[in-house]
């Protein structure tokens, strides 16, 4: 066997190992691949994800927040929520007027349910 004959051989057998195989390729103004880049920063993905996307008929949705915006109100709701379970620690152990405490303890679970319908809407 010669060099060329093992060269087509091995070279043959080396195909690369992908998910998705195929390939499509196309081109764009200048103009067109800023308003992809833009839509795709905008919903945090790349322009090639971003245009599959799109061709595969995908309806992205505009997060409500930027990420460095849903990291601050994300850092925020836990420094509140925690103040919540330490304020409700110290209700559950102090000894309050019952009346006192039965009010500061639904305070206490209705600022909680609310906080947890705010992380909901961040996700």
């Amino acid at each position: 066997m010669s060099e060329q004959e093992i060269f087509e051989d091995t070279s043959a057998e080396r195909k690369p190992k992908r998910k998705e195989p195929k390939q499509i390729s196309f081109r764009v103004s200048e103009l067109e691949f800023e308003k992809l880049k833009r839509s795709a920063e905008s919903l945090q993905m790349s322009v090639p994800a971003f245009v599959k996307s799109k061709a595969q008929g995908a309806k992205l949705v505009t997060p409500k927040v930027d990420r460095a915006g849903a990291i601050e109100i994300a850092k925020q709701l836990r420094a509140i929520g925690n103040n919540i379970n330490q304020m409700a620690r110290a209700t559950n152990t102090a000894e309050l007027d019952s009346n006192l405490a039965a009010n500061l303890t639904a305070e206490l679970q209705k600022t909680q349910k609310e906080l947890n319908q705010l992380w909901k809407n961040l996700n």
